[in-house]
């Protein structure tokens, strides 16, 4: 019965028509690999390209993307039971606590009307990629599956519903997502129903701590050798999980003709370059959503009132199926006019008699974006970029940092936030408002006047314009590693904007604060090429080794016995190198000196922050700093990892019995090179988040020229050939020349090509 379903399915899904008659070909695309397996995709319509991609991305992640059409249809309960965890965006999540959010938070028939309304392209693009992953299905029949997944119920044909949902879940990954079993959990204070017994209570996670990252530079033609524009991307992104990296280069229609990479569902590239423009993003400072704090009615902690009156609450009864035997779950979860009720106890949102909270997400049935990254791809110009942010508002939670041939640099931190000024978060806040002040924006609920402003031109109500948040065009350069609009160049710092796009005149990161130093000495040392641009990429250096070390020897020196950790130390090169040695004992001391209060003695000035705050504080925290030490010392010692190791002994990527090194290290200590390890099975560390795919895209008088690495490769099979190729190149620092014209990429070819059509 499961293969005559699978047959039937693959049969319906694959040949429906949508608007055509099915003796007409409507899908068909070429698709040539090169060097490390890298699909060329070529089409000559959307349909064609949305077929080419997503069958090519389901040979190399055919069970990823199958486990995530699960996910976010709010079965993994059912297949792989409530208990277990999910990967949801860049956390892990009980499967129930997951069910519950998506069962919850989608809302297929408005994704289905907003998908009418979506760019012609966008839906044939969309309709092309149910098709593709269809047609793969079929192909392979149920023993072509890889072996991870051959036989579960959960690799089965796709309809558009699905696509919906993932591209969903992608427009919520920094914001309702984060939230998801705080959304699963909340419940009023009368209600009898079990909340889910698996997690721990929700925590408001702080922005540091979603696990997302990035760096990125657009140098002008001021900055570089040739007066073109040169850029570097370097996202931090997940090594396992749907929102791995996957590269592609896609020539459809009307031109188009694009590379770079997406994750997941994307059936385009979302980050990379054309002939003329290439282009990165950085997760951004702004905030995407806001929280209401409700004022309920005495009455019934399901009512809350606005501008004097009783309102009340929507509720749904959500139901999640349980594996075979076992009762499913059902849950009455609450929404509001603000959006769904959260509860994070943890955090004090706390649903009782008196207060609950809601969340307004920005991000939601955001069906712009991937027109938006058409928009990227097509453009000429960094100016036509800012032009398509801008008008679409469609970026979701990223900035767009962008060089062009003709050597202009863009910086945009323009994307779907909500139209809250300065002015209204402080007229909307509560008494408790500035409790969350670090975590979100929360304003309150009882009064009508709170919800967010509408602006003329948007294309949603509720949307900040653009001409309010931060776009910037340089000829010599601007960068971002994840801090606010503030400063993406020290000569130009913006004024000050709504406190939702970020903070403002406040401390930088480590990180921050070592891309500008770094990228300020290697303009000082002459101009940018590709050569130079590859060692600011992988040079490693540790920021807050560089400020500390100095004074942490001389705390050593007057040790009255030698100290094993003060020994290792002295030898180490202050870099995350794989031949480093001492590295890992600086990881896990500055792990602890960071948060020693007091730490240092030059406090931050808002005036220089590229060096604020600095000097280790010694006279109340030398004390401490060698505790700390001491304390990291142990750790390595209970971990079993030698406290000199080098540091590609430590840090590894694990392929069987292989053992690759990864060079990069810590973020928090000032690393550029961001690679978050975690204890490995039998020792050692392996990286989960950080450095993924790294591009350098600078222009000839031909077209883009571009070297690049994806650093945990583009399969997610053990048994294929591109499982960890790139990531054994990453290790040595090896780059690929991409092959974007015709002539390189025959040259460069991995066997015939391959045509599909139906």
């Amino acid at each position: 019965m499961r293969i005559s379903f699978w047959a039937a399915g693959c049969a319906a899904l694959v040949l429906a028509p949508v608007a055509e008659a099915n003796a007409k070909t409507r899908f068909e695309a070429t698709i040539t690999r090169t060097t490390y397996g890298i699909p060329h995709v070529a089409a000559n319509t959307w349909q064609g390209v949305g077929y080419g991609v997503a069958y090519a991305y389901a040979e190399d992640n055919l069970c990823l993307l199958a486990e995530e059409f699960a996910t976010v249809a709010g079965e993994r309960s059912l297949h792989f039971g409530p208990a277990n965890k999910a990967v949801l965006g860049f956390q892990e999540v009980d499967n129930l606590s997951s069910d519950l959010f998506f069962r919850a938070a989608i809302n297929l028939p408005a994704l289905r009307e907003g998908a009418k309304q979506q760019a012609r392209e966008a839906q044939l693009l969309a309709e092309g990629y149910v098709a593709g992953y269809n047609r793969y299905l079929k192909d392979i029949g149920p023993d072509g599956v890889p072996a991870a997944c051959r036989g579960k119920a959960w690799v089965r044909p796709i309809s558009m519903d699905d696509l919906l949902r993932l591209t969903e879940k992608q427009m919520l990954l920094a914001s309702s997502l984060a939230l998801a079993p705080a959304l699963a959990n909340a419940a009023p204070p009368t209600s009898t129903e079990p909340k889910t017994a698996f997690a721990a209570p929700a925590v408001l996670p702080r922005p540091d701590e979603l696990g997302m990252g990035s760096n990125g530079w657009a140098f002008g033609g001021e900055a570089t050798t040739d007066g073109r524009g040169l850029l570097i991307g370097n996202p931090h992104f997940p090594w396992n999980g749907p929102s791995r990296f996957w590269q592609m280069h896609v020539k459809g229609p009307e031109g188009y003709d694009a590379m770079g990479v997406g994750i997941a569902g994307s059936p385009i590239p979302t980050l990379g370059f054309n002939r003329d423009v290439a282009w990165t993003h950085t997760v951004t400072a702004a905030r995407h959503f806001t929280l209401y704090q409700l004022t309920l009615d005495p009455a019934d902690p399901t009512r809350y009132m606005v501008d004097g009156q009783s309102v009340a609450m929507e509720p749904r009864s959500i139901t999640v199926p349980m594996p075979e035997g076992t009762p499913a779950v059902t849950r009455t979860l609450y929404t509001t006019r603000f959006g769904p009720v959260v509860a994070a106890p943890q955090n004090g949102l706390v649903w009782n008699s008196a207060n609950a909270f809601a969340l307004k997400d920005a991000n939601r049935g955001n069906g712009r974006a991937i027109a938006t990254w058409l928009g990227i791809g097509k453009a000429k110009s960094v100016g036509e970029i800012k032009t398509v942010v801008s008008d679409t508002l469609g970026i979701p939670w990223v900035n767009t940092i962008a060089s062009d041939r003709h050597g202009d640099a863009l910086l945009a931190d323009v994307t779907a936030v909500p139209n809250v000024s300065a002015a209204k978060v402080t007229a909307c806040s509560t008494p408790i408002s500035g409790l969350f002040a670090s975590l979100a924006t929360l304003l309150d609920g009882a009064r009508s006047d709170c919800d967010w402003d509408v602006a003329a031109g948007t294309p949603e109500p509720g949307l900040m314009p653009a001409s309010d948040q931060a776009a910037t065009l340089r000829r010599d350069y601007l960068t971002n590693s994840n801090d606010s609009y503030w400063i993406a160049n020290p000569r130009i710092p913006q004024a000050a904007r709504s406190p939702v796009l970020g903070p403002h005149a406040s401390a930088l990161s480590l990180r921050t604060r070592s891309n500008f130093t770094e990228t300020e000495a290697l303009l000082a040392g002459g101009k940018v090429d590709h050569a130079r641009a590859k060692a600011l990429a992988f040079a490693n250096k540790s920021l807050a080794a560089d400020m500390a070390m100095g004074t942490l020897l001389a705390l050593c020196a007057r040790e009255a016995e030698p100290s094993r950790g003060c020994a290792a130390l002295a030898g180490w090169d202050r870099r995350y190198e794989a031949s480093s040695r001492g590295a890992a004992l600086f990881r896990a001391f500055w792990a602890k000196a960071a948060r020693i209060p007091g730490l240092w003695a030059v406090p931050f000035n808002a005036a220089d922050p590229i060096n604020t705050p600095r000097d280790l504080n010694t006279a109340t925290a030398g004390t401490k700093l060698m505790a700390a030490l001491n304390e990291a010392v142990a750790e390595l010692d209970a971990a079993g990892i030698a406290i000199d190791a080098p540091w590609g002994e430590v840090q590894q990527w694990r392929v069987g019995d292989e053992r690759i090194p990864i060079h990069g290290g810590p973020g928090t200590a000032g690393v550029l090179n961001y690679q978050d390890a975690r204890p490995a099975p039998g020792g050692g560390l392996v990286p989960v988040h950080g450095t993924s795919y790294i591009q350098i895209v600078g222009f000839d008088d031909k077209g883009p020229v571009a070297d690049a690495i994806l650093s945990y490769s583009q399969s997610t099979d053990p048994a294929s050939p591109h499982f960890a190729d790139q990531t054994r190149a990453y290790a040595v620092k090896s780059w690929n020349r991409l092959p974007f014209h015709e002539r390189d990429i025959s040259a460069q070819a991995i066997g015939k090509a391959k045509r599909i059509s139906e």
